[in-house]
């Protein structure tokens, strides 16, 4: 389910405003990664509180000003719709290892360990029935699971 400010999940009823459409935004990206709604829901709640706290008056502001947050324009979101027919990465991050869409600009998530990122890599791989490709420190594919249909 997409969610906007006019339909949203009855936990999020209470939030300011700001919060709430962070929320908003933060849940849909996520259940479009794979998350379930029961952890998606709450996950972004709690950034999207954290978000409004470390931003400014402006910042905000201007986030109000922008479109609904289900509203696709011709750029980014549209970008990232067509991603999500792109496999799943692991590459190297100075951080560690992260998960990272093919062709996308910022990981989704690093981890500290290459397990851990392989095996959130698959468990997104497998909701949106697309291939994980595992790479070396090097750059060089290791190795390629699919999980299409």
């Amino acid at each position: 389910m997409v969610w906007d400010m006019d339909d949203y999940p009855a936990s999020m009823k209470n939030l300011e405003k700001p919060v709430r459409k962070k929320a908003i935004e933060i849940a849909n990206a996520m259940l479009d990664e794979g998350y379930e709604e029961g952890r998606a829901i709450p996950i972004a709640i709690d950034q999207a509180k954290k978000w409004v706290e470390h931003h400014g008056k402006d910042e905000i502001k201007e986030f109000m000003k922008n479109e609904d947050v289900t509203k696709r324009s011709n750029n980014k979101d549209n970008a990232h719709s067509e991603l999500l027919d792109h496999d799943e990465c692991v590459i190297p991050h100075p951080d560690g290892w992260a998960v990272q869409v093919k062709g996308g600009k910022k990981p989704s998530k690093v981890f500290k360990y290459k397990k851990d990122a392989i095996s959130r890599a698959k468990e997104i791989a497998q909701n949106k029935g697309v291939n994980v490709i595992i790479y070396k420190n090097d750059g060089n594919v290791q190795k390629t699971y699919s999980y299409k249909d």
